[in-house]
């Protein structure tokens, strides 16, 4: 893997948890493992690694489960946003990528455990495309707009979280 010197930073939703980076490894990849699926609550787990040293929290600290005693995976506690992917002998953390504050930086370039990939994976790029939000539902589309929670795609100064309400189902 290649060690790529660039800055990277990303997060959560609620904007609790905040990172910076400033390398990245070569490795974009979408994990189809039982666990990343679980994880993510996805089909897959779309990571890319940012070398240990070259990363750190810049707002606040991630709460962290032992998925196995090779891995940890870390998440906000308040808003549940998964972050990453630790394998705590190989001195890389991989980042979920929709937790980049730019996922286009990093386009995907393998498919990892693919004997739990799902049978239809390979049919979505070919599913119709429907269009914006504003396009099916503006007003649905304004009323997220006018109440939103989530953090920007950037770092911020000073950012007031909005603690989560515990509720059961």
């Amino acid at each position: 893997m290649k060690r790529i010197e660039m800055e990277v930073s990303g997060g959560c939703q609620c904007g609790a948890v905040r990172y910076h980076a400033t390398a990245m490894l070569d490795n974009s990849h979408l994990c189809h493992c039982r666990m990343c699926q679980k994880a993510s609550g996805n089909i897959f787990a779309a990571l890319v690694a940012a070398p240990d040293d070259a990363l750190s929290w810049t707002r606040g600290k991630p709460s962290v489960w032992k998925s196995s005693e090779l891995v940890e995976r870390g998440f906000c506690a308040n808003c549940g946003t998964p972050l990453f992917f630790h394998h705590l002998e190989n001195g890389r953390t991989n980042l979920m990528i929709g937790s980049l504050d730019d996922p286009n930086a990093f386009p995907p370039l393998a498919n990892t455990c693919t004997e739990n990939m799902v049978t239809w994976f390979e049919t979505i790029t070919g599913l119709e495309n429907t269009g914006a939000t504003e396009t099916n539902g503006a007003d649905w589309a304004a009323a997220i707009r006018a109440s939103n929670n989530q953090h920007p795609d950037r770092d911020t100064t000073s950012w007031t979280v909005r603690v989560r309400e515990a509720e059961s189902y």
